[in-house]
């Protein structure tokens, strides 16, 4: 009786502070939105409203693995679990990918480049925190289907995709849709980095770079938050 009512307690918490979060996420998106609103008004330019197309394939992955965390008992098995996992590994990369979005700061104009600095990094602030919790909620997922001992083992893994991804988006120029639309182009410049990869320095230490620095941020929040509450 009392371990069923610690976990009802538990449970409560949980969603408290998931509802919590939620609220805090939509504050912090509108106030990019009206950043947004403000520069497309005071400059007659549309430039940077592809952050808003960004940020909502941000969102995607977030409400999915949310959606799972909220319906685990409703998925009937691994399988099934396992296609939702690769369409969530599909587009998760968009959540991290809007920190590139920083590189059109050169192309800001009409505004002044403090308020472009700031547009672009709460965009991209709002993607990180989505991505985090993305990653949190999928891992406690992915628990109940794939009991794994060591959170690294499910943790860096998807990091280094993820990395990948937010390089194959940037620089290889695919959407995470491609995978279907443009499968043959979309494997072989895959497999030219896989199968070449001394002729791929560069790129390489850029994917490895961000998986690493990904990773310590995730590790970092998740660390503070259970020391914090």
């Amino acid at each position: 009786m009392k371990t069923s009512l610690l976990w009802s307690s538990r449970l409560l918490r949980l969603f408290r502070l998931k509802a919590e979060i939620d609220r805090f996420l939509v504050l912090s998106v509108c106030f990019s939105l009206f950043l947004l609103a403000v520069r497309i008004f005071s400059t007659h330019s549309l430039l940077s409203a592809s952050l808003a197309w960004n940020l909502f394939l941000a969102w995607f992955p977030y409400g999915l693995s949310s959606w799972l965390y909220r319906h685990t008992a409703l998925l009937k098995g691994k399988w099934v679990y396992a296609v939702l996992f690769l369409v969530w590994l599909l587009f998760i990369p968009n959540s991290f990918y809007i920190i590139t979005d920083l590189f059109h700061l050169h192309d800001a104009r009409n505004a002044p480049l403090w308020y472009d600095l700031l547009l672009i990094f709460s965009f991209a602030w709002n993607g990180l925190l989505m991505g985090i919790l993305s990653i949190r909620s999928m891992e406690k997922v992915t628990q109940v289907f794939l009991p794994f001992r060591y959170d690294w083992t499910f943790l860096y893994p998807v990091m280094l995709l993820n990395a990948l991804g937010v390089f194959i988006g940037r620089y290889l120029r695919y959407n995470s849709w491609d995978v279907v639309v443009s499968p043959v182009s979309l494997t072989a410049d895959m497999l030219r980095l896989l199968l070449h990869p001394a002729l791929h320095k560069q790129e390489w230490a850029m994917v490895l770079s961000y998986s690493l620095f990904m990773t310590m941020l995730y590790v970092t929040i998740k660390k503070i938050s259970r020391l914090i509450w």
